[in-house]
Parts: structure tokens; sequence; C-alpha cells
């Protein structure tokens, strides 16, 4: 394994915290005696092709500094490889990193942690999902919450959490149950009306909703959280228990564990790891094994 590890750094994440983050990281990365390159992008495209370079070119780790979206970024570069993926989460959400235990918003413990499993020559070997092309390590979101998404990706004029509340409110007034159709692991399609439906490698979204609360990243199974055909007075008293996980036992609510799912209905767009995937329909298949990570759990040597 090389003594170099880049830093793949989001500089805007958590309104700045990205670019203020790195150096700590990097800090704790060469008190360890490694030799750290640090890489930005112009835009998206520019720094997954430069992250996948790196990889390419034999780095010993890939440092993901940001948030979410920057941690799906990463994935896409090592997903399927030998490289190992460290998380220095200063994101707004960092919901991949709180599914797998790792300090959020705490870049110099993140660099430690990175560094002590570097230098014990350990990993932990988690499952990806996969959309076509695209990996995703936390939840695909479909429904109402993807609704909610795509309006509050449209209000320019406000910023923030606030955002999200307003578009949740605004969704909820035009809110109808979907006709969605299923498949799941190759089985019969079947046409339900639902709420949402969540694909979870990961437990949660959203900065900590636990829509899939039992979701493991390590059981080569997606748990899908189906919520069904909600009124609106319900949806009101089930989705504020998404924050503990407990709407899991509501009686609307069905959780399926399986490898894959096909999912189908018109006029909705899905999203994984807060990005945006498209409209439906897609596949989603449960990769296992898919990324070495840096993180606390079952280790495997590197």
């Amino acid at each position: 394994m090389t003594s170099e590890i880049t830093l793949f750094v989001n500089p805007t994440a958590g309104r700045g915290r990205g670019a203020h983050a790195a150096q700590p990281a990097a800090s704790a990365l060469r008190d360890a005696g490694f030799s750290v390159r640090t890489v930005l992008g112009a835009d998206a495209d520019d720094a997954l092709r430069r992250a996948r370079e790196a990889v390419v070119g034999g780095t010993g780790a890939l440092i993901a500094v940001g948030g979410d979206g920057m941690m799906s970024l990463a994935l896409q570069a090592v997903a399927g490889t030998l490289t190992p993926l460290g998380v220095v989460a200063v994101g707004t959400g960092n919901d991949f990193a709180r599914a797998l235990g790792m300090p959020i918003r705490d870049p110099a413990a993140a660099g430690r942690l990175a560094a002590e499993a570097l230098k014990g020559g350990t990993v932990r070997e988690i499952d990806l999902g996969r959309v076509g092309e695209r990996w995703f390590g936390s939840v695909l979101a479909s429904g109402f919450d993807s609704r909610v998404n795509d309006r509050g990706n449209r209000m320019r004029w406000v910023g923030g959490r606030f955002k999200y509340d307003l578009a949740i409110l605004a969704e909820l007034a035009a809110f109808k149950p979907i006709p969605y159709h299923i498949r799941l692991d190759g089985g019969p399609v079947r046409q339900i009306e639902a709420t949402l439906i969540a694909v979870g490698n990961g437990s949660t979204y959203g900065g900590g909703m636990r829509i899939c609360a039992d979701a493991i990243m390590d059981d080569g199974l997606f748990d899908v959280t189906v919520v069904g055909d909600c009124s609106r007075t319900t949806l009101l008293k089930v989705f504020p228990r998404v924050y503990k996980g407990t709407h899991l036992s509501h009686p609307e609510v069905t959780v399926h564990r399986v490898s894959s799912i096909e999912l189908a209905a018109a006029g909705v767009t899905a999203y994984a790891d807060g990005e945006q995937l498209g409209a439906l329909p897609l596949t989603a298949t449960c990769v296992p094994g898919a990324v070495r990570v840096l993180a606390p759990g079952s280790p495997t040597g590197i």
C-alpha cells in the first residue's frame, strides 16, 4: 500500500465547512506518517474525473471531505476497486457517515480514525446499491419525500432547512397517493398505491430521518420501507416518528428485505444519497462488499 493518501474535498460543503475541515483531517494523516495530496474540481464532473485518476494511479486511500453529495461522488470513484474510502463528514446531512458510526463535524477525529485503520491494515467491507452505472450508500427515495426534494430544489429564494419545511407543507397540500408498479427479487409485478417507497442500504436520509431504521450495511440486502395509502392527517402523525424509527410499527408501513427491486410510477423522480437519479422506472440492486471503508465495524485486512 502506498503511503500517499488523496484528500477529496468539497470546499463548499456545510456552508464552507469543507474547506476548513480539510486542514485538520490532513494534519491527522500527516502526523501518522502519510503523504497527503488534495484533489478539488472545477465542478462535480471534473472532481469525479480527478478522483478516478487518483484511484487508477494507485492512491493508498480516497478520503472524502464534505457532505453526502461528496460521499456519493467518492463512491462512484472507489466502488468495485480495492481502494479504501475514508469519510470526513462536514456537510448538512451526513447520513452515510452516520450509518457507519463515523465522527460528524469532527474532521480531526475522522482523520485520525482513517489513519489508524490504514496503519492497522484494516478496512470494513460494506454493500452498496446500484442503479445502472450509479452507486449509492444510504437511501434511494421515491414518492412524497422525493417530491419534497424536487420542490425544495426549485425554491431558489430561501435556503437551509427552512426551505424543506416549506416544501413539505406545500407537498402535503397537493398530495395524492402514488400508483406504483413494484417487483421484489424478480417476483411478480404488484400494483400498489403508496405515499413513498424508500430503498435503504443505510438507515437514514435527510440528516438523520430513520426511514429504513433497521437497515444493515453489510447484510447483502436492502430494507425497503413502503408507506402505504395515507391520508394527510395520518401522514402528519406518522412522519415525525421517522426521526426515531418508530414509524415502522404503524399499520400503514411495511418493510421488505430484498436484494433487488424494480420501481415504476409516473411523474416520480428518484433521489439517492440526496442526489437526483432521474425519473422512474428504475431497477436497484444491492451489491455485497462493493466498497471498502475506513470505518468502525468488522474489519477485513487491506
